[in-house]
């Protein structure tokens, strides 16, 4: 059953927000890359110049436009550009391998591709075999002054990688030549798409997760509205952006709490400590977004004493549940709580800690007001009562309940219940009477590895690819530094011969992303199915986590049964 979301969120998009705040703060710093500032008013004239570039080459409404580049101001003029002229954003993670992105250039009909000179040889590869019209190719430092860039080059401090020019490939920095799009491109926010975003697929390719302009604003309104009302200062803030803006909770939040309301980002293109805890005290930074490997690795930089971080006093945590010594660590060094923010691909923002209240040990925060909760027996997907687990379901009006041209994921992840569509999270939840979420544990598809959500179908699948398995098992192993580390357990075919972990790892590297690339691979003769020769992942993942906690084992990669063990190349 279609929703029809409430009447006033459509009168204003993001880009018309931002382009809102331009002309009211057109001198204010909107986003500050690599110390050069670039101020609200110039922000909005490069991204006009970008859209009427893209109109030039033939991108119109609808069309779909792959961004393929680190955090960079490139990445804010590329979507502010792509969204003036109605097309749809694809933003996907630059480490990203070849093989990963030309399915999703063939998945989500991609017409053009904005990437780096240090990629573009995978962008090659994929123009062999699914033909975008386009490649528009920029480095790092492409809107840098002259000198800096020429200083950067000097001192190795700039990556840059080789470029085969053609009449289809395009340099960033000349189409920001172009003349500025000034004609509003007529946009219907509840039906056009605004962005396709991928995550992990439990067949093994990864899913499409379409978004219109309407939720994207949704987002916004959440955090503005309803999170940080009374607290974010229009004009006056800061912000620092760490974690990649291809993450729907990362760009929700630099819009919201940056572009939208006339404030300062500072933006990182990597998550480097020192980097980022120079910033905060050079520019007084008051919001920050990471993850929790991030804020432990600030707790134990050796040099944390040296840097003032009193300005920090909205910190937040996505991408996994905070571990409580880490809040408890941070509360005692920078004297603020550490805030937690939930939600998915699918489902957007969906639930944040209240601003001003110290959250609960394994919190994930309360329900916003455009999301609905419910946690369910997730068998019968009856409500179980509060305080009891059981997996979470969420339903918005703002946002699609099906996946890009997957009928059978579809099926599987929204289910219909009482004349509106949920989302099944995949995680195992309690509700206290409070109506703050507490989070117990995950489906056993999903491993969080540093902030990112990693279907163990998907590298199940590009293992069995491999000529000589014939089948794998993934699960996540708890790490206290990375949250969970990625394991396989393979079984070989009987003839194989000279194929190790060494063989696989390398094979993973090719076809997947780093972070997704197994940490340990283990051998064994079998895999425990059930009477239907489905897998039983659950009671593996089960049974590595009661050996390691009866064991102390802190490698994760001692044998016990089976033929042999071997360490990935995942770290």
């Amino acid at each position: 059953m279609t929703q029809s979301p409430p009447t006033g969120i459509e009168k204003e998009l993001t880009f018309t927000r931002f382009d809102r705040m331009s002309v009211q703060y057109p001198e204010l710093p909107a986003v500050v890359f690599l110390g050069e500032t670039f101020s609200y008013r110039r922000l909005r004239d490069l991204s006009e110049r970008f859209a009427g570039a893209l109109a030039d080459m033939g991108i119109a409404r609808g069309d779909r436009v792959m961004v393929y580049i680190a955090n960079s101001v490139q990445w804010v003029i590329a979507f502010l550009g792509i969204q003036r002229i109605g097309a749809v954003i694809v933003p996907v993670s630059p480490i990203y391998t070849s093989h990963e992105i030309t399915y999703m250039i063939r998945d989500g009909g991609v017409q053009a591709v904005v990437c780096s000179d240090t990629n573009f040889g995978y962008v090659r590869e994929a123009l062999a075999q699914a033909g975008p019209r386009h490649v528009i190719v920029t480095n790092v430092a492409d809107l840098l002054p002259p000198w800096k860039r020429a200083l950067g080059t000097l001192f190795d401090k700039v990556p840059t990688g080789r470029v085969e020019h053609g009449p289809d490939v395009h340099r960033f920095r000349t189409l920001l030549r172009h003349r500025p799009l000034k004609t509003p491109v007529p946009i219907d926010p509840e039906k056009d798409l605004a962005y396709i975003l991928y995550t992990g697929g439990t067949t093994g390719f990864p899913k499409g997760v379409p978004g219109t302009h309407i939720g994207m604003t949704s987002y916004v309104n959440d955090v503005t509205e309803d999170v940080a009302a009374g607290h974010l200062h229009e004009g006056g803030d800061t912000y620092i952006a760490v974690n990649p803006l291809f993450h729907i909770m990362a760009l929700g939040l630099f819009m919201a709490i940056g572009l939208n309301k006339g404030n300062c980002t500072f933006l990182m293109p990597v998550p480097e400590v020192d980097a980022i805890l120079e910033s905060i005290q050079r520019r007084r930074v008051r919001w920050l977004l990471g993850v929790p490997a991030l804020y432990r690795m600030i707790l134990e930089n050796d040099r944390i004493d040296r840097y003032d971080l009193r300005s920090l006093t909205y910190c937040f945590c996505g991408g996994d549940v905070l571990p409580d010594e880490v809040r408890q660590r941070w509360r005692e060094r920078c004297g603020v709580p550490i805030y937690q923010v939930y939600g998915s691909t699918e489902a957007g923002h969906v639930a944040y800690s209240r601003i001003g209240e110290e959250p609960s040990p394994r919190a994930i925060g309360f329900p916003l007001k455009s999301r609905q909760c419910r946690v369910v027996d997730p068998e019968t997907l009856k409500p179980v009562a509060d305080g009891e687990s059981g997996e979470l379901l969420v339903t918005s009006p703002f946002t699609l309940k099906h996946y890009l041209d997957k009928p059978e994921e579809t099926r599987r992840t929204f289910v219909d219940i009482d004349g509106r569509t949920w989302c099944r999270m995949g995680d195992f939840v309690s509700a206290q009477p409070s109506g703050e979420l507490i989070y117990v544990e995950r489906s056993a598809d999903i491993i969080k590895h540093k902030g990112y959500r990693v279907s163990a179908s998907e590298v199940e699948a590009a293992l069995q690819d491999h000529p000589t398995v014939i089948g794998a098992c993934v699960v996540g192993i708890p790490d206290p530094k990375v949250g969970e580390r990625i394991k396989a357990i393979v079984v070989l075919k009987e003839d194989a011969r000279g194929v190790g972990g060494t063989e696989l790892t390398r094979w993973c590297r090719e076809r997947l992303a780093p972070y997704k690339v197994p940490a340990y691979i283990e051998f064994r003769d079998m895999l425990p199915k059930s009477k239907v020769g489905k897998l039983l992942r659950r009671e593996v993942r089960d049974d590595e986590r009661r050996r390691i906690s009866k064991d102390g084992d802190k490698t994760h990669g001692t044998q016990r049964t089976g033929r042999q063990t071997h360490p990935g190349g995942g770290r």
